[in-house]
């Protein structure tokens, strides 16, 4: 992990096309090769990211780059897309790199870890002809509960929490903008699962195209309520 304080521009060439201005900003290079800019405030996920599979390329500035004060570039280029994002660093104040080892990945509580197999195992409730791909999907900002694909062979992204909030939301989108950047899953769409979800939380995952589906967590454990039923 090879942290960066750098005064720095950043431009994105691809499918989308983006500029960020020159600024004081962190870069975090990480050891999968991912590249993410953050700055210190505004919202807590990355201004601009290339995820992996992806390499860092550090090159000489042409004579009017010098000129204008830029003093290295970093070309970081995906490796399926050749989508590229070019970082003119002008000034670096600090750096420092660290060899984090192997991370266990995020314990879940027992109910959410439960809830993530339960629903793994029983992937039709997402819909009808939904089949599984994998639990844990990595992506460079973290894993997605759930990764399937429906009837028709598009991609789903699965967030799982007990109670549903608009900070899991938030988190669903923030994988939804990473992984609709990847050619090979694009397009992705969202399901929000949780035993509950607060207003708010539905209103916003709505209105961002998430689909909500509330898991009734007996009813997977084949546990009956005890509520009396007329047959």
């Amino acid at each position: 992990m090879r942290l960066v304080i750098a005064r720095c521009s950043v431009d994105y060439a691809g499918r989308l096309q983006a500029h960020l201005p020159l600024a004081t900003r962190l870069l975090i290079h990480k050891n999968d090769g991912s590249l993410l800019v953050h700055s210190d405030g505004g919202s807590y996920k990355p201004l601009n990211w290339m995820s992996p599979p992806c390499t860092l390329s550090v090159h000489e500035p042409d004579d009017d780059q010098k000129a204008a004060g830029v003093a290295e570039l970093w070309r970081v280029t995906h490796a399926k897309t050749a989508d590229m994002l070019v970082v003119s660093i002008h000034e670096v104040l600090h750096e420092t790199a660290h060899d984090l080892g192997d991370d266990p990945g995020l314990q879940k509580d027992g109910v959410e870890a439960h809830l993530q197999k339960l629903l793994a195992e029983q992937i039709e409730l997402v819909g009808e002809g939904c089949t599984l791909v994998r639990r844990e999907y990595m992506t460079a900002i973290g894993p997605v509960d759930l990764l399937a694909r429906d009837a028709a062979g598009q991609s789903v992204a699965i967030e799982i929490k007990r109670r549903g909030g608009i900070d899991g939301v938030e988190q669903l989108t923030r994988y939804l903008e990473l992984m609709n950047r990847d050619p090979l899953l694009a397009p992705v769409a969202g399901v929000f699962a949780a035993q509950e979800i607060t207003p708010q939380a539905r209103t916003l995952a709505e209105d961002r195209g998430i689909r909500c589906l509330l898991l009734d967590y007996d009813a997977m454990r084949g546990i009956d309520d005890g509520v009396p039923r007329l047959f």
